[in-house]
């Protein structure tokens, strides 16, 4: 017996924990203006005034709360688990072939279909871009009403916003050194941050350098050949008619790349990073290669768009193959090659794909307005697009570009950004040298796209494609974020 009380009698708390809480408490009462109460509880703790005064009580403010919603968020999260792991468990039990059949669909034929799986709103104004964290379920949306917030896209929960811009926030990206990951933002005050997830999103660099606007800002895998390997470079696109290339460990911009005689408003690197990709309202499309040393070489300019471009992207080497048939080439680039195909979209209502060469391959009309987003699915068969005609339109790349599905009635007003989930990586040897275990995300996107490379035509077997989906807009006066997921 007497055993046992002294195992009841034990505390739970280090002296340092229950320290802690009893300051939190006290920081709490006393933002509530429950004087008496915070007095009562000082007196019984023996905490002199002098120890713990309103100065030391404002950095324990909120805390009490903070540490509440925690738990509460994970208690959620373990009941949902618990939920999903008793469904799965009576799926296993009463599995059937023809249901297995269904489960093992192929991810690279997966398109989204409504209604999305989650609706996310906060914003107070429109959506302008969404990015997924590359290991986790976590993902960046900015807006217009100066905010960035983050969500869990599986669980469909806000779970911080960010402050720090003082205009719009026009583009969020996240990459970086290998196991640091880092976010990415960029806004209409002319400045690009960069903020810590591992320690609560902090704001640990502030890049100035543009004389205008920056509309888009991306990460440059590593690889890239004169650039450093760590995968600590930025690009950003600016109204100041430049291109700027930083280095996120200095903060220093490393290059600026001039050649648009009007704004680029869109951005983005090749797969192996050599390569970017800028489009914007000089309605040029321009190919730069950053394996020349200092400067950037501008490799092509193409010319085809009636109106401001807005938005572009690199085809990945899955959609080779059948890119190649729209080009009349009679067997597809080697998948190891970067920069072989790309899209464009504009205000003209039209998307543009080209070739390597320059050549204009094929033009997909169906959009009744300004096309804002394009993304290629990982598994290279289809092109998806967004734009403000409220719709998203999914194009075939393999019945020569074909719009295969519209989905329509799911948005309410413009639609502004569009993001596809990064892969997960299934060997350990992929994620060696990462910290990372087998199954685990991949922290570099580059290393996937390799990967990708590395079987012609159809995604490499130790990629697995996240059918994941991620879209922004404006809805009435303010913004929604949806989740299309298998």
């Amino acid at each position: 017996m007497a055993q046992a009380s002294v195992q009841i009698g034990t505390p739970l708390l280090t002296t340092r924990q229950a320290e802690e809480l009893h300051k939190s408490i006290l920081a709490y009462l006393s933002s509530k203006n429950l004087a008496s109460t915070a007095a009562t509880l000082r007196d019984e703790l023996d905490l002199a005034e002098e120890s713990f005064d309103a100065e030391k009580a404002k950095k324990y403010e909120g805390l009490l709360e903070k540490k509440w919603t925690s738990v509460v968020r994970l208690q959620k999260k373990i009941l949902d688990l618990e939920s999903r792991n008793h469904l799965l468990q009576s799926e296993i039990d009463n599995a059937t072939p023809s249901s297995l059949s269904r489960r093992t669909q192929d991810p690279t034929n997966w398109l989204p279909k409504a209604p999305p799986r989650y609706v996310l709103e906060s914003h107070r104004l429109p959506v302008t871009c969404v990015a997924f964290h590359p290991v986790f379920t976590s993902l960046a949306s900015g807006s217009e009403d100066y905010t960035i917030k983050i969500w869990d896209w599986e669980l469909g929960e806000l779970e911080r916003t960010i402050k720090g811009h003082t205009k719009a926030v026009l583009d969020v990206d996240f990459g970086g050194p290998r196991g640091g990951t880092l976010l990415a933002s960029c806004s209409s005050d002319l400045t690009i941050k960069l903020w810590d997830p591992s320690d609560e999103y902090k704001n640990i660099r502030t890049l100035p350098g543009h004389d205008h606007i920056v509309s888009s800002v991306r990460f440059i895998p590593s690889g890239a050949a004169g650039a450093p390997a760590s995968g600590n470079l930025l690009v950003s696109a600016s109204k100041d008619n430049s291109l700027k290339i930083w280095d996120v460990t200095t903060g220093y911009c490393v290059k600026t790349i001039l050649g648009h005689v009007d704004w680029p408003r869109a951005v983005c690197p090749s797969h192996d990073g050599r390569y970017l990709l800028s489009t914007g309202s000089d309605k040029s499309v321009r190919l730069w290669d950053l394996a020349g040393g200092r400067d950037a070489e501008c490799r092509l300019v193409m010319f085809g768009h009636e109106n401001y471009n807005l938005c572009c992207a690199f085809a990945p080497p899955t959609a080779y193959p059948h890119l190649a048939k729209l080009a009349g080439l009679e067997r597809p680039p080697p998948p190891s090659s970067s920069a072989e195909f790309m899209a464009t979209g504009s205000r003209d209502k039209q998307i543009r794909l080209w070739d390597g060469r320059g050549n204009c391959i094929k033009v997909l009309v169906g959009h009744d307005n300004w096309v804002r987003g394009l993304v290629f699915h990982p598994g290279g068969k289809y092109l998806l697009s967004v734009a403000d005609d409220r719709t998203m339109r999914c194009w075939d790349l393999s019945q020569e570009g074909r719009c295969v599905q519209t989905l329509t009635g799911v948005y309410e007003g413009f639609v502004s950004c569009i993001r596809w989930a990064p892969p997960v990586v299934k060997d350990a040897d992929a994620t060696a040298g990462n910290g990372r275990s087998e199954g685990s995300s991949l922290a570099d996107p580059v290393v996937a796209a390799r990967r990708r490379a590395a079987t012609v035509g159809s995604v490499s077997a130790s990629v697995q494609i996240r059918c994941v989906v991620a879209t922004g807009s404006v809805d009435g006066a303010e913004g929604k974020v949806r989740i299309f997921a298998n």
